[in-house]
């Protein structure tokens, strides 16, 4: 991948493909690597499942993962003045939805998540937590039948928000896991040394339930989880809760809420990234989770890694990664690509 080129990255963000409905983003993916892999499937649930043939046989069969699905929300009921009621998909904050502009259904219809003004609002209601139960979103509909012929229960609802890069960042929604999405595009459009297997998953973020499906479709012996994880390195979050920082590389984990990563592996990336120069930094912290949660226990059990580009504003319309943090999770994730299919089992 060439320095400073993130246009696939900017595709794949730009597209809406939230958990259950990832058919766009994996058609981006398909009709990109098409050329380059032996062997491409999409089992039942909808994860794409790649052989990439390599110039030796691995002593490790290895999956590489990524999860194709975003946040979002969807549609459960049209009130009879023609406001449209929702549910979230993945874990959203509520606090962040009044005021949002959204896309509905198929033919991405606009709208607005609507809330009280604040100016009639009285001393109690401005101090009250917002709830996404009393919210609505307002297309501009005068009555539930005018609704109806845009919108219809069950669609799926996407944030709106604009890909940028800039002053050596990238910010956009969906960077988790869109991020790693492109990282293991371009791996599967290198030359690779061994045989390797890759899954783009789906469902991720309702419970990680794409990657078990495709594991158990694989059967690997090891797997590397490229993902994107929660930076906090903002004013409000005190350094010993930050987890971890944008610009200072890519994310080790030796564990999370899902995972205890392989002893083997954590080191083993570690002592990689050094000797390759390669800048990083270890989870500081046992939250979030990601698909080795189910990967790792998948058949008589994976052997698992996982490498994360670090991304602040998780799970809003508009995450915030590093351009040379980027690069760093991808170099680190072909490195020890290599090495795993290298260890005997």
């Amino acid at each position: 991948m060439k320095k400073n080129d993130f246009n696939f990255l900017k595709k794949l963000c730009q597209e809406n493909s939230t958990s259950g409905n990832e058919k766009n983003v994996r058609n981006i993916i398909v009709k990109e690597i098409s050329p380059y892999a032996e062997d491409i499937k999409v089992d039942n649930l909808g994860n794409i499942i790649v052989f990439k043939e390599g110039k030796k046989r691995p002593n490790t069969k290895l999956l590489m993962a990524a999860h194709m699905d975003e946040i979002g929300l969807i549609c459960t009921f049209i009130t009879e003045d023609g406001h449209i009621g929702f549910d979230k998909i993945g874990g959203i904050e509520d606090k962040i939805l009044p005021g949002l502009t959204v896309s509905i259904g198929k033919n991405n219809v606009p709208g607005v998540i609507g809330i009280k003004p604040i100016h009639l609002c009285d001393t109690l209601e401005r101090k009250t937590p917002v709830s996404s139960e009393d919210l609505l979103i307002d297309i501009g509909a005068k009555n539930k039948k005018q609704a109806l012929k845009y919108v219809e229960v069950g669609d799926h609802i996407y944030f709106k928000s604009e890909f940028n890069v800039s002053h050596g960042r990238i910010t956009g929604k969906a960077l988790d896991d869109r991020a790693g999405c492109s990282i293991l595009t371009q791996m599967i459009k290198s030359d690779m040394t061994f045989d390797t297997y890759f899954s783009f998953t789906v469902q991720e973020e309702i419970g990680l339930r794409g990657a078990k499906v495709a594991c158990h479709n694989v059967n690997p012996d090891s797997a590397i989880v490229v993902e994107a994880t929660t930076a906090c390195d903002i004013p409000e979050v005190s350094p010993s809760n930050q987890i971890c920082r944008i610009n200072e590389g890519v994310v080790i984990s030796f564990m999370d809420k899902k995972t205890i990563y392989d002893k083997e592996y954590y080191k083993l990336a570690i002592d990689s990234a050094k000797q390759n120069k390669i800048k990083y930094q270890i989870k500081q912290g046992v939250s979030g989770g990601n698909d080795a949660g189910t990967i790792q226990t998948s058949r008589n059990g994976v052997r698992t890694l996982a490498l994360s580009v670090p991304c602040r504003y998780l799970h809003t319309p508009k995450g915030i990664i590093s351009q040379e943090d980027y690069f760093s999770t991808a170099n680190l994730a072909m490195i020890m690509a290599e090495k795993i299919c290298d260890i005997p089992t």
